[in-house]
């Protein structure tokens, strides 16, 4: 799945204003290495449904084997290491001669900041390497891996072959300061790939067992993951994970359903219920657990969003402009090949009520046409709805918002079946007593 910096913007992943974002839920890394690859996967996961099937399988075994992750590695011992190959270059002379000769005393009086840092620096090379090992030995568990960490730990195994790891790891703080100086100056010059190499792997282990944690922490379910054949999306108690007690929805995506028309009222939860798909459709990708009972979905290779536009002063471009490049970005996109995720949230806002009902008339029929997509579009506007009520193809869901006997509107945010023709703005206009102040007439 590839996912582009709008998509991960619409659905809160990447930063917001109140810096609640879903990044913040699911990243229960240990180190920042961890959490890169974490943020490089949420745009680009898995290229295909196979190699999705195996990640999600390697998270399944650290939400089962918490006990089985090394706590010897964290985040300062890799912030050591880089430092420690950094500086390499400034080392560059051999620890012999008679500074050295001269014993430990004197390297701590007249080098003191040298002496720390190789000290430093070598306990943390040790602990890494202890813990890479204690990741290898696991293939002679008695828990069966899956074949990605089969993979991953026989790669680590590859790259702690070298001959001082030997020497490294039997280091402790009773290794004289003469050792410890001829290991560091070897391993700055003999294990620096070994060493970039292991880190790679150790991250992307870090970034697994993160989001398998954050799965288990939250209670979400591992979704069932099913081929690119045919595009369904089936979700039982789903929610939005930003949401205390949140409404959950059943919905389902397939043959001969593959498209949603939603109306209600503003406010009512259409946005809501797409942000919730989209956010589990991700999660899915990503091999992790998402916030449904249970959740089945295909193979997707993106999701795509037009949810949030903004206009351009610098450009010169109006809100209405921009509405117009952000749905041909979106009708680009949906005419390649392959099953999206496409969420579409009021359209053509910028223009009067006749452009967007011919607009959004516009844009669904040419969407029709694409039935290998699950896509979502919400409007306001129920004529549009009524115009397309028969049209086979097309589903009709919406939420319903009733006026309180004192005068507050209520919202049940509850899913049904059907279209909405309710209209709250004027009634919202006027209980504010707006209508009053300018002395009109309701």
């Amino acid at each position: 799945m590839i996912n582009s910096k709008r998509t991960l913007k619409d659905l809160s992943f990447t930063g917001t204003d109140t810096g609640n974002n879903i990044m913040n839920l699911i990243d229960r890394c240990t180190t920042a290495a961890g959490r890169t690859v974490l943020q490089r996967q949420l745009l680009k996961s898995p290229h295909s449904y196979e190699a999705l099937v195996q990640q999600q399988e390697a998270i399944r075994y650290w939400a089962a084997h918490p006990q089985y992750w090394s706590e010897q590695i964290t985040n300062g011992t890799i912030v050591m290491l880089e430092k420690f190959y950094e500086s390499a270059d400034s080392y560059a002379s051999h620890p012999g001669g008679a500074g050295l000769l001269s014993g430990e005393f004197f390297q701590k009086l007249f080098n003191r900041n040298e002496y720390h840092f190789t000290q430093f620096s070598l306990s943390h090379l040790s602990d890494f390497l202890k813990g890479c090992q204690a990741f290898v030995h696991l293939l002679d568990g008695a828990a069966p891996l899956p074949q990605l960490l089969v993979s991953t730990f026989g790669d680590m195994h590859t790259a702690l072959d070298h001959r001082l790891t030997k020497d490294l790891l039997r280091l402790s703080k009773d290794t004289p300061f003469k050792e410890v100086a001829q290991l560091s100056f070897h391993a700055r010059r003999e294990m620096k790939t070994n060493i970039h190499h292991l880190i790679d792997l150790y991250a992307q282990l870090d970034a697994w067992q993160g989001m398998a944690k954050a799965t288990m922490e939250h209670q979400w379910a591992f979704p069932e993951l099913l081929p690119q054949a045919e595009a369904c999306l089936e979700a039982k108690d789903l929610y939005h994970p930003f949401l205390d007690h949140a409404v959950q929805y059943d919905i389902a995506f397939g043959r001969g359903r593959n498209f949603m028309l939603l109306t209600g009222a503003n406010m009512s939860g259409k946005t809501t219920l797409m942000r919730a798909l989209g956010v589990s459709a991700i999660l899915a990708h990503l091999g992790m657990g998402v916030p449904a009972s249970a959740l089945r979905i295909s193979f997707l290779e993106g999701v795509i969003t037009n949810m949030h536009v903004e206009d351009d002063l610098l450009k010169g471009e109006s809100f209405f402009l921009a509405e117009v490049k952000s749905i041909k970005q979106t009708a680009e996109a949906v005419s390649h090949s392959g099953s999206q995720l496409v969420l579409m949230d009021e359209l053509f806002k910028g223009t009067n009520v006749h452009d967007a009902y011919e607009c959004t008339k516009a844009i669904i029929e040419g969407l029709l046409l694409h039935p290998q997509h699950i896509m979502i579009l919400s409007t306001h506007l129920h004529e549009v709805a009524r115009h397309f009520e028969q049209q086979k193809g097309l589903s009709f869901y919406c939420f319903h918002t009733t006026l309180g006997a004192d005068g507050n509107f209520q919202f049940n945010y509850r899913l049904s079946e059907g279209i909405s023709d309710e209209r709250i703005g004027y009634k919202i206009l006027v209980r504010e007593g707006i209508v009053d102040i300018l002395g009109g007439k309701h």
